[in-house]
């Protein structure tokens, strides 16, 4: 049976909710590898809307295994309120349908006031434009070997161990911040209140996926965020704290990369970036106010709105050789309808010379201008449409000129934010 792997291949908000969800039908388990409750997901199922930021996007439908792996960043507050939310919409959930690595590391009150104190502390042009939910200090903590894990909640001592590794640590950079210090009893009480609720659907991820996988489960690796956040892919240092690219679903979850057997990207019809950093298709001006207004471009976590340009094809590009990406999820297409004129970036200009690459240097990121190629729009509507037999022929035209520019085809097109609204070229989950 085949394993999908579904990557952002842009800045994040490119619609992987909606395709993991349609993906999620032909799986029998979907597993988060990586980030936090930073990443939001919107899912708009027969009317009604599920707002997600820690929960797998699967947890929304009956009859499969959802997990949370090691590769995330869990705040146990966060998760067990959006636990009780979604049910209140009518679903059950419980640790018969929701797993959670026993390793996966716990994001503390200490680390969103962190987050908070170092972005506000920040000068203009070094804000990294962070959510403050304190997703950077949890995994700074975690590669500094003072994590409190999931499995820690199970035992006072280890508790109290890690706690005071951790205290350790962050006093003294909380003084330099002139942040309160950290009432020590209160944070042990805070985790000792919460540790029933988290242990009852803490497991050996690692062991479940592998025996699933061999007993022909079919699983869909969540990622969250886009490529071009990858701590060591992306517009650093813009970016998030952790790999997003699709090698990280192995390590994420504890499962081996022989066992992916297809990676998804998805990518929107053009392109948008929230928060700061370099960004060269974007468009300050009617156009981009257009996209921005026809594609609700609203962050789902933080309501900020989003920077809008033409799609850039040397980013898309980039982005599906560094996560090997079989193909492509191509969402949004309907916000194009009605331009007259639409644009692609097919390469930059930094200092007078032509790259057909995204520079890894900040400061000649920040210098590259786009070229672009110019192709007719359409005036009808593609919205709804499911079928290549629904779309205007320039529509397809601009589609196919994408998978040229990409080098990667179109396995599926999403032509609104309702679920059966999308064209299936190729069955990722094909054997």
């Amino acid at each position: 049976m085949a394993n999908v792997v579904v990557v952002g291949a842009q800045w994040g908000d490119e619609g992987k909710g909606k395709i993991v969800d349609w993906l999620s039908e032909r799986a029998d388990v979907i597993a988060r590898f990586q980030g936090g409750h930073n990443a939001g997901h919107t899912l708009v199922i027969d009317g009604k809307v599920y707002k997600l930021n820690a929960l797998p996007s699967g947890v929304v439908r009956g009859g499969k295994l959802s997990v949370i792996g090691n590769g995330v960043v869990l705040d146990p507050w966060h998760l067990l309120g959006e636990i009780e939310t979604i049910r209140a919409q009518g679903v059950e959930i419980s640790p018969d349908v929701l797993m959670i690595a026993e390793n996966t590391p716990l994001i503390l009150p200490i680390h969103g006031e962190l987050d908070r104190a170092r972005e506000e502390a920040a000068s203009k042009g070094t804000k990294i434009g962070t959510t403050g939910r304190g997703i950077g200090p949890a995994y700074e903590d975690k590669v500094g070997r003072r994590s409190v894990r999931v499995a820690d909640l199970a035992d006072e001592a280890t508790l109290e161990a890690r706690v005071d590794r951790a205290l350790q640590h962050h006093d003294p950079l909380r003084r330099g911040l002139g942040i309160e210090p950290i009432d020590r009893d209160e944070l042990l009480a805070k985790l000792r209140a919460i540790a029933p609720g988290i242990l009852a659907y803490a497991a050996p991820v690692w062991k479940v996926l592998n025996e699933k996988r061999k007993a022909g489960k079919r699983i869909l690796f969540e990622g969250a965020q886009g490529a071009l956040l990858d701590i060591d892919f992306g517009t650093y240092p813009f970016v998030t704290s952790s790999n997003v690219i699709a090698g990280q679903a192995a390590t994420g979850v504890g499962i081996g990369p022989g066992s992916i057997d297809y990676v998804l990207g998805i990518v929107k019809a053009y392109t948008t970036r929230v928060g700061e950093g370099p960004f060269p298709a974007e468009l300050e001006d009617e156009d981009g106010q257009r996209l921005g207004e026809r594609g609700h471009e609203f962050g789902t976590v933080t309501g900020r709105k989003r920077r809008c340009g033409w799609f850039d094809a040397v980013l898309v590009r980039q982005t599906c050789a560094t996560s090997g990406m079989n193909g492509i999820a191509f969402t949004k297409l309907d916000v194009l309808d009605g331009f007259e004129t639409l644009k692609i970036c097919v390469a930059y200009d930094l200092d007078g010379e032509r790259l057909e690459y995204l520079p890894t240097a900040a400061d000649s990121q920040a210098r590259c201008t786009p070229i672009y190629e110019e192709m007719p729009g359409w005036s009808q509507s593609t919205e709804g449409a499911r079928s290549w037999a629904d779309l205007p022929a320039e529509a397809i035209k601009y589609v196919r000129r994408v998978e040229e520019l990409i080098d990667c085809p179109v396995a599926l097109l999403s032509t609104s934010p309702e679920r059966e609204d999308t064209i299936l070229v190729t069955d990722p989950f094909a054997d």
